[in-house]
């Protein structure tokens, strides 16, 4: 009798464990343990963040942190920008829609940045005249689209080109087109004031300026004689692309 106790015993504990090891397979194949699971999660920015790398580990687990904090992503998203590059807050708003950040989120985030000084497109905008203008030579009407593009308000785009003197603009357009001068010598004067009217004009120079720059500056080439052409040939604002070059 004692045999045959042990042999049911025996058989019990093993239907016992086949059932333990069905239960921890089918745990397995719904997804592991809750230890497994938080092994890997999702932080912002969609990179995969181990446990215990960006603060993930010791937070609950959650399907996304765009649903259950989107200021906090807004945060995140604005700060990763303003690191590579000054950013004006339009540009920080489209990125944020861009990114599924609810309006409301962005709104908070965004006034808040400009609270502090994050975000400050007066001094972006004649931060971007200076920096434009020395480095390439940009005129005010070239700034002004420029900044426009980049959502700046209408007012901070004026007080910025009104920075750019008249002198120093005129002087930076004599420079540019020195510089192209000799490469156009042995054309035609209709050709060369084409060409290098058109170079002022794709810097944002104005007719009237570029005309009255290159003229003087193939005068100074002749020795002060006048150089012949006709003005009623001369390109108008709507100068081609074909023209530029």
């Amino acid at each position: 009798m004692s045999g045959k106790s042990d042999a049911r015993s025996s058989r019990g504990g093993g239907v016992r464990a086949r059932r333990r090891a069905r239960a921890d397979t089918a745990r397995a194949s719904a997804g592991g343990s809750g230890s497994s699971r938080s092994a890997l999660r999702l932080v912002p920015g969609g990179r995969i963040g181990e446990s215990g790398i960006d603060g993930a580990g010791d937070e609950p687990e959650q399907t996304s942190r765009d649903e259950s904090d989107p200021e906090s992503v807004a945060r995140s998203i604005c700060l990763r920008l303003l690191i590579t590059a000054p950013r004006t807050r339009a540009q920080l708003a489209d990125a944020l829609r861009r990114r599924g950040v609810p309006e409301d989120a962005a709104a908070v985030v965004l006034a808040r940045f400009a609270e502090v000084g994050l975000i400050d497109d007066a001094m972006f905008a004649n931060a971007w005249v200076e920096s434009r203008h020395s480095g390439r030579g940009l005129g005010r009407m070239a700034l002004a689209a420029e900044l426009n593009q980049r959502g700046v308000d209408r007012a901070d785009i004026q007080a910025a080109v009104d920075r750019l003197s008249p002198e120093t603009e005129l002087a930076t357009a004599r420079a540019l087109v020195e510089r192209r001068l000799a490469s156009t010598a042995g054309r035609p004067a209709q050709v060369r004031v084409r060409r290098l009217a058109a170079l002022l004009a794709r810097k944002g120079y104005p007719y009237g300026l570029a005309y009255r720059v290159v003229r003087e500056a193939l005068e100074r080439e002749n020795h002060g004689a006048a150089v012949a052409f006709d003005d009623d040939e001369m390109p108008d604002d709507s100068w081609e692309d074909s023209e530029l070059d």
